[in-house]
């Protein structure tokens, strides 16, 4: 098994460089990622911030229940 994955390694290299390296920077971004002290604080301040915040009514010009203002 071994072998076959050194025999497939030698060849992609051989034929598409620029793909082995592409993929192989792709594979240690996602490895890196997941293991980066970033990932933790950005957890943390994804749950801490609020999903909905509160908006404002805007008056589209047909709302009879609500109350006029002249703000």
């Amino acid at each position: 098994m071994a072998r076959r994955l050194v025999a497939f390694f030698k060849h992609a290299w051989a034929k598409e460089p620029v793909l082995v390296v592409s993929f192989t920077i792709e594979g240690h971004s996602a490895v890196l990622l997941t293991i980066s002290p970033l990932t933790k604080y950005t957890t943390m301040i994804n749950q801490a911030t609020p999903y909905n915040y509160p908006v404002p009514l805007r008056d589209h010009g047909y709302m009879p229940n609500m109350p006029w203002s002249p703000a």
